[in-house]
């Protein structure tokens, strides 16, 4: 199931949170995500963490919506080597192809700017393949940060996007 119907992309408001921070929290999705918080469970931190993410002009993100409830985010930003791209899927709504239609949507209505690029762990085969479908190829792998979530180095797989 590629395209979801029903997937919308909005500026998140206050209320999100709270649904955000659900997902934010979760330990497999922490696992799979593998770069992410020191401290995952602290929602202060992350309250002030998309407060800044908001206010950050260089910053787009959205709400994924679908059938009016919010499912995970999607957000891009000025990197290093260019334009990056990241999205979030709380684990209840994983393998419904919401990935991929939120990616999709925002790649064409969001933010156009290319190249676009984005990183996985190398074990993220699902991340992957919604960046496969999406149009980015692979360019590269590496040792990425260390990931908190999984207490070690762990290797990337890059992508990116042209058109």
């Amino acid at each position: 199931m590629d395209d979801v119907v029903g997937v919308v992309l909005r500026e998140s408001v206050e209320s999100d949170l709270d649904v955000l921070f659900e997902h934010w929290v979760d330990p497999e999705s922490n696992w799979m995500a593998a770069f992410t918080s020191a401290e995952p469970n602290d929602r202060r931190a992350f309250d002030e963490r998309w407060q800044r993410l908001r206010e950050n002009e260089d910053t787009t993100t959205r709400v994924i919506e679908v059938a009016g409830e919010v499912v995970g985010s999607i957000g891009s930003w000025t990197g290093d080597g260019g334009r990056e791209v990241t999205y979030w899927i709380g684990r209840t709504h994983w393998g419904r192809g919401i990935a991929t239609a939120a990616l999709r949507q925002f790649l064409a209505e969001v933010d156009r700017r290319r190249p676009m690029l984005a990183a996985t762990a190398f074990d993220n085969l699902a991340s992957q393949r919604v960046l496969e479908k999406c149009g980015f190829r692979r360019v590269g792998a590496g040792t990425g940060a260390p990931s908190n979530a999984r207490g070690t180095f762990v290797e990337e797989t890059l992508f990116r996007l042209d058109r």
